[in-house]
């Protein structure tokens, strides 16, 4: 996803999409300023804390293709959300490979991570949005949410 938010011409039906593994930095330049985004995989998740100091958004993608995996994802959204270097960023959650997945994943992919009691209890905001690398979809939203 952050390949295509960095050149829409990176990616096209021809790629195939592979989980991060360690830690990858991106420069997006949106309106002629360069935002710095550090990609950090699943497989990281115990060292995520050692990067949040000074964060102030989190971009948080799960892969609603995959529905054995979003209960995995939710324990880790909800421990990112409780750090205390995280208490003030602002937040969303990308529902990505939206073009493999069938209209109804992203309602249960929002029930299985319990996403209505969770923004009720958490103080960040957060923004929920649909994402495929392939087709572009969700890729100005995010853009703005990035540049706001």
């Amino acid at each position: 996803m952050l390949k295509k938010l960095q050149n829409d011409d990176s990616i096209d039906e021809t790629t195939t999409a592979v989980p991060t593994m360690g830690v990858n930095l991106f420069n997006v330049k949106i309106n002629q300023k360069e935002y710095q985004i550090r990609e950090l995989g699943g497989t990281m998740a115990p060292l995520w804390p050692k990067y949040y100091e000074g964060v102030t958004k989190v971009i948080y993608v799960v892969d609603a293709s995959n529905l054995c995996q979003i209960s995995a994802a939710g324990v880790l959204l909800y421990s990112t959300l409780v750090h205390p270097s995280l208490q003030n960023a602002k937040f969303v959650l990308v529902l990505t490979k939206m073009d493999l997945s069938y209209r109804q994943m992203r309602n249960e992919a929002l029930l299985m991570l319990q996403m209505k009691r969770l923004m009720k209890e958490i103080p960040q905001s957060m923004t929920i949005t649909e994402a495929s690398a392939i087709t572009g979809e969700g890729k100005e939203e995010i853009l703005k949410w990035i540049a706001k």
